[in-house]
This record gives C-alpha cells, structure tokens and sequence, in this order.
C-alpha cells in the first residue's frame, strides 16, 4: 500500500513538472496595491495550493464543529439521569 501511494506521488510530481515546463511563459498579474509577473506554471500551482489549503479549512471547521456539537448534546444527555435522582 504504501509503495503505490508512492507510486502516485511520483506520477502527481512528474506531472507538475511537465505543466510547469509547458507553461513557462511569464503572464502579469494586477493585485491592485502590486503588480507581479510569473510564470504561468507557477501561478497555476499557487491556485491549486490556495484551492487545497481553503477546501482543507473549510471541511475540518465543517467537522470540528459538528463535533464539538455532538459532544455537547452528549455531555448534556449524561447530566439528565444525574438531575433525576
């Protein structure tokens, strides 16, 4: 199992390289308080990190916070029978 998740791995890497080499040409980029220029690859590559690391955010506050809720409701149903008594 592992060999193959570094299999794929190698094969994500090799592609990236490819895109990146293919897509050399630089492409200017208005920020509006800078101005950047960078190699289309490059800027392509930041997006899909960007995209990642948002897209990872939002499901672990999506989960964190459905968690935090069950273990309330829980923590609330355990101090019910204590009050009955």
């Amino acid at each position: 199992m592992r060999l193959l998740a570094i299999i794929i791995l190698l094969i994500f890497i090799a592609a990236g390289v490819v895109l990146g080499a293919l897509n050399a040409d630089m492409v200017g980029y208005d920020f509006s308080f800078t101005q950047m220029q960078l190699p289309k690859g490059a800027a392509l590559l930041g997006a899909v990190v960007v995209g990642w690391l948002l897209g990872g955010l939002t499901a672990w506050f999506g989960v964190s916070s459905r968690q935090r809720r069950q273990r309330r409701q829980q923590l609330h149903a355990d101090k019910k029978p204590l009050a009955k008594l």
